[in-house]
């Protein structure tokens, strides 16, 4: 029998991109409420539900609770489309919510019948964590009071959601023990069939330059292009490696906005401050191999990490980046930092070479020895297409056990 299922992301599909779809194509009727506005209708068999806030933020408000109010605001233009569904007809048998940015607050007063489960991507520290991790940023002041106060979204959760799903154990693991077993794992799941090696790729770039597998090339890829995923670390290699490998192209993919993380302080972005920061040390004919490319059409971004020969991935002890395991399906062999997250992924010098994050020495060498070494650099490619194949494959693995996972809280 069909249930009614409705799924909760500010910015659906997000996590939920193969999740809902699969439903819907099984015979569920599935909804997603989105909060932006949307001239769809229905997406893949979902229908669509697009709201907006009604408010903005209060001025002058105490700075520790501005990201709550964001959230109760939120929650509450999400309350009210909720309301209007209901009394439309709609009542689901279960709500699948990212709760990070407070939608879900007040689904249970709508319907207090649905089981809700959550997405729980990350529980932020105010020691161990992303906080406090880099001795070049410190945290400055009250920055510990609104984290805790950032933290009160996923408590209220707690308090009435029935489960939870985390992408790996380690982002699990952030969670209070209280809710932490309510929690299963399972990753979003990477597409193999699709992003896998292939030695007849080509990639133009919009300066007319064209690579292929015969190029040299190294890529850096982060959403936005900022400390929290190691963007001044690796800027900081790049004069010696520019050096040290003539013919290496280094690509770089990511915006100049900032997802995480400070802004820098006297600069428009996070690349322009470290570029000013090295320019000197690069002589000018050399700039021309670093390509900021921006952010690529899928496709495009697939054929990136095809070319690379050393993918490098740094990451403060957070959120784990899709691109990672991305770049492993494609067959990249993979220079990444030695921080929890990457940890659970990549074992030295089996399927990556791990390195310390801020050593950026050790990061010129790991990624100078798998450019020097093409046998060294395909094994551990290959393993790295071999590790996500076995445990992170869309198909195969992760969308089934989403699945399972779903069936299991519909009863």
């Amino acid at each position: 029998m069909s249930k009614k299922i409705l799924f909760i992301h500010q910015n659906f599909p997000g996590q939920f991109k193969e999740l809902a779809p699969a439903l819907a194509a099984r015979g569920d009727q599935v909804v997603a409420m989105v909060m932006k506005k949307s001239s769809m209708a229905e997406w893949r068999k979902v229908k669509i539900v697009p709201y907006v806030a009604q408010r903005g933020s209060t001025a002058g408000i105490h700075p520790w609770v501005v990201d709550l109010e964001t959230k109760a605001i939120r929650g509450e233009a999400c309350y009210h489309a909720a309301l209007k569904l209901r009394d439309e007809g709609f009542t689901p048998d279960l709500i699948v919510a990212h709760p990070g940015w407070g939608e879900s607050l007040f689904l249970k007063d709508v319907w207090p019948n649905a089981r809700l489960v959550i997405y729980c991507e990350y529980f932020y520290q105010t020691t161990g964590g992303d906080i406090d991790f880099d001795p070049e940023f410190p945290p400055i002041g009250d920055e510990s009071c609104k984290v805790r106060m950032k933290n009160l979204n996923n408590l209220a959760h707690f308090d009435f959601a029935d489960a939870g799903i985390a992408p790996t154990h380690w982002q699990a693991s952030t969670f209070p023990e209280r809710f932490r077993s309510k929690i299963t794992v399972i990753h979003d799941g990477i597409d193999t069939r699709v992003i896998k090696p292939y030695s007849d790729v080509r990639l133009s770039l919009k300066s007319g330059l064209e690579l292929t597998k015969d190029n040299e090339v190294v890529t850096f890829v982060s959403r936005n292009l900022e400390p929290y995923r190691g963007f001044h670390v690796f800027m900081r290699a790049l004069p010696e490696l520019l050096r040290r490998r003539p013919n290496a192209y280094i690509l770089i993919v990511g915006g100049d906005d900032v997802s995480y993380g400070r802004r820098p302080e006297n600069s428009a972005s996070w690349r322009e401050a470290m570029t000013n920061e090295i320019r000197s040390a690069i002589p000018a004919h050399d700039w021309s191999r670093i390509k900021f490319v921006g952010r690529l059409a899928y496709p495009d971004f697939i054929a990136l990490l095809q070319l690379s020969r050393v993918h490098v991935y740094l990451t403060y002890p957070f959120v784990l980046s899709w691109s990672l395991l991305e770049a492993m399906s494609a067959g990249c062999a993979i220079v990444g930092g030695a921080t929890a997250p990457v940890q659970e992924v990549i074992r030295h010098a089996e399927n990556g070479l791990l390195v310390d994050f801020f050593d950026e020495q050790a990061i010129l060498n790991s990624v100078c020895e798998l450019l020097e070494d093409a046998k060294t650099r395909d094994r551990i490619g290959m393993n790295a297409r071999d590790t996500v194949v076995a445990s992170y494959d869309l198909k195969d693995r992760c969308l089934p056990s989403q699945i399972s996972w779903i069936d299991a809280n519909l009863h």
